[in-house]
């Protein structure tokens, strides 16, 4: 992917970071210019694909925050040259209208994330933050960090009160969850190193349906209705409830001309407008303004850097697993959990059987011991990458591991020798995320996982868009029950630890498939299990995708309530698991590279599609 900038916005800036009026004008014309009759035209409802199924509501017990509301069936996806695939169908139509005319897996991605902001603000946007890995056909694996970071003011002792961590929606539901939002940075980088198509260009569906209205989906309802928080927010309230307070109703169409002028100023201004300009100054007023209030600064705000890092990868059997290294523990934990699978015959197996599930989530129960203990920001902290990924650690890991009966709570490893100092982080993470692939018709690939963190994130409504509460993935508490400092402690600049885990798996040196998925800590499993259905039990993207979700994060084992796993309970508590049905939201996307084209998947518990050109 050679970068092409049409007119490089760059060459706009005056010294000081901002365009000229003369700039300003242009670029408002030619963005006008670039919208497409499709967008401008169209109804923002219709449909992308006649494939896609209206999604059912699921019962209100099952509905917690990014749950599983809209189930429905998904039927594998096939193009010839390029796909998106993202959790809404507007988005995944904006990534494909990229890729059409001619732009790149990177233009494509930026497009769905701009319309997501829009249709899906529960899950992520401008307010939040995004880790991005890709494949160059002439660079090769790439990987982008656009994690938030902690206001230059916080301190270990942010969310504690007379010695106590915070109440964890106390501390969520605050200005002083948010951190510098960093997505838009990212996205600028990725875009001025990668980029083919205008930035203006990328901006243009979402703005277009930001002013004529989208339809609000079964699952937004659903999330509206169910938030107890949101409602107190009063311009979150202002713009998601109607006058007496109820959520707008599926169907309703809503429009948001708040964002699209926040898109506009992005576009006409780069991303200076967001991190130094007017928009800038509106995050600083609504976060300090808080009834509980934070202290996120314009200077925060203007420091932020997007990070280059190297991707993480492995060897695993026939191919090569790569994704985003920490500050995420995704990937990570993934490759050990599959690392450790290695030494058992899980792959000969049933999917669905018991023996599957239980070495499943006993590996994962490994993972997380782990991963709980040393995983954190690599600028602040040591991360053991390398020693935790050892062939000979993993496989004594895997020789914890009893054929007949659970270990209950693994303990964690000790790969670097660094056990007796650190402390362990047992703080939750909660899912409100929402992840896109992107593979275009030169070969280059993108898998990018972006979140606000919580469902509706902090809930602070500023511009048309929410912000995170991305500082509540930090440990509540600096020291654990022993003392020992934990390595994902609030440090002043810091990048909390993420469970995101965008992944591009390599076969003979090539991509052969993208995969990614929300659900807070629970994306380790969701993904996993995924990875392991077609490259280990040889189901199409779809179908492993499909399959009912199971492990365990090393503290009960969940399996997916309403599915076949409900068979699985008596005995798995005969081997002695604690055993949990949930509703285990996922909300993975994902696409395989075959000779004979490409295959797409959507998760059934969303509302996801995956799209490209007609196959054949």
């Amino acid at each position: 992917m050679q970068t092409k900038r049409e007119n490089t916005r760059r060459g706009f800036y005056a010294s000081t970071g901002r365009r000229s009026t003369v700039g300003r004008a242009l670029a408002g014309l030619m963005l006008a210019l670039l919208l497409p009759a499709a967008w401008a035209a169209s109804p923002a409802s219709a449909s992308p694909s006649p494939a896609v199924v209206s999604p059912t509501v699921a019962s209100k017990e099952d509905i917690n925050p990014e749950s599983a509301t809209a189930v429905s069936d998904r039927a594998l996806a096939r193009a010839a040259h390029y796909m998106a695939s993202s959790a809404n169908p507007l988005a995944t139509r904006a990534g494909v209208d990229m890729l059409a005319a001619g732009g790149n897996a990177v233009d494509a991605t930026i497009a769905m994330q701009m319309v997501l902001a829009l249709v899906e603000p529960q899950s992520s946007g401008l307010g939040g933050g995004a880790f991005l890995v890709m494949y160059d056909p002439a660079k090769g694996m790439l990987a982008y960090d656009g994690r938030e970071t902690a206001p230059l003011a916080a301190r270990s002792d942010r969310f504690v009160k007379d010695g106590k961590p915070l109440p964890f929606w106390d501390a969520v539901n605050s200005g002083k969850s948010v951190g510098v939002p960093g997505v838009l940075a990212m996205l600028d980088m990725v875009h001025a190193q990668h980029g083919q198509l205008q930035w203006s260009r990328l901006f243009a569906p979402a703005i277009a349906l930001a002013e004529q209205g989208f339809e609000v989906s079964p699952r937004l309802h659903a999330l509206l209705k169910e938030n107890e928080y949101l409602p107190q927010q009063p311009a979150a309230a202002a713009y998601f409830y109607d006058d007496q307070g109820q959520p707008w109703p599926a169907g309703h169409r809503l429009k948001n001309p708040a964002l699209a002028r926040s898109l506009r100023l992005i576009v006409q201004d780069g991303v200076s407008a967001f991190y130094q300009g007017d928009i800038a100054h509106d995050i600083v007023e609504a976060v300090g303004g808080h009834a509980v209030p934070g202290d996120l600064t314009l200077a925060d705000l203007a420091a932020y850097k997007a990070k280059e890092r190297e991707p993480l990868c492995m060897p695993y059997k026939a191919y090569q697993l790569c994704g985003m290294p920490p500050p995420s523990s995704g990937p990570l934990a993934i490759m050990q959990m599959l690392g450790i699978l290695a030494h058992t015959d899980i792959a000969a197996m049933a999917p669905d059987s018991l023996a599957s599930v239980h070495l499943f989530s006993e590996a994962g129960k490994l993972a997380f011991a782990d991963r709980d203990v040393y995983v954190a920001d690599p600028d602040f902290v040591h991360v053991p990458v390398q020693a935790m990924l050892n062939p000979d650690y993993l496989a004594l890991r895997a020789g914890l591991i009893d054929k007949a009966r659970s270990m209950g709570r693994a303990p964690p490893g000790d790969p670097a020798n660094m056990l007796a100092v650190r402390g362990q982080d047992s703080s939750p993470e909660l899912p409100s995320t929402s992840h896109m692939v992107a593979v275009d018709a030169d070969g280059g690939v993108v898998s990018m996982t972006s979140s606000i963190e919580t469902a509706f994130g902090s809930k602070i409504f500023v511009d048309g868009f929410l912000l995170n509460n991305e500082l509540t993935d930090f440990s509540l508490s600096g020291v654990d029950d022993e003392g020992k400092p934990v390595a994902n402690r609030v440090e002043p600049g810091k990048r909390p630890r993420s469970s995101m885990a965008p992944m591009i798996v390599l076969k003979d040196g090539k991509p052969y498939m993208a995969i990614g998925s929300p659900g807070g800590a629970a994306i380790i499993n969701f993904v996993a299990k995924t990875l392991l259905g077609v490259l280990d039990w040889g189901l199409n993207i779809q179908q492993a995708i499909a399959l009912p979700n199971r492990g365990s994060r090393n503290r009960f084992t969940e399996v997916e309530k309403g599915t076949a796993l409900h068979v699985l309970v008596a005995p798995l508590r005969a081997m002695g698991h604690e055993v949990r049905e949930i509703a285990f939201p996922s909300g993975l996307q994902g696409v395989v590279i075959t000779p004979q084209g490409l295959e797409g998947g959507s998760d059934p518990r969303r509302e996801g599609v995956s799209m490209g050109d007609p196959p054949g």
